[in-house]
């Protein structure tokens, strides 16, 4: 699978929400402080990264996450925008190594890297079905 062909370094995404109480630690369950929730950052990094690469993937392909390294530098309130930006910086066979970074009005609230392979659908969605089916015992 050439991906170079379709896919470059220099490929940039962004994502943006507006910090409502449902983003916030205490309603995903990471925390009491009614702040940005490092797992909704973090989703908001992997969807700046799928807005830089995924329409470049041929018809059948999608990435998925598969590494994370990112910090939570800084707090951000209910009624502040946030926003995240990806930067595809390298292709490796099949695997994505994206720059991540997430900002809110005022500053840098977090950054670090990011990962994503490429995926054939059938054979990845294939393959995780087959987990379902019964094991025998030996």
């Amino acid at each position: 699978m050439a991906l170079e062909a379709s896919l470059r370094p220099g490929l940039i995404g962004a994502a943006e929400i507006l910090v409502a109480e449902e983003h916030t630690a205490p309603h995903v369950g990471s925390g009491e402080v009614h702040v940005l929730a490092t797992p909704v950052m973090v989703n908001l990094m992997e969807a700046a990264a799928l807005a830089a690469a995924e329409r470049f993937l041929p018809h059948g392909q999608q990435s998925l996450g598969t590494h994370l390294d990112v910090r939570h530098i800084a707090a951000t309130p209910v009624g502040m925008r946030a926003h995240a930006r990806a930067e595809l910086v390298s292709i490796d066979g099949r695997k994505l190594n994206f720059k991540v970074e997430a900002w809110d009005e005022q500053e840098l609230i977090g950054d670090g890297t990011h990962v994503r392979v490429v995926v054939n659908v059938d054979r990845f969605d294939a393959r995780v079905q087959s987990k379902l089916k019964p094991r025998r015992k030996e």
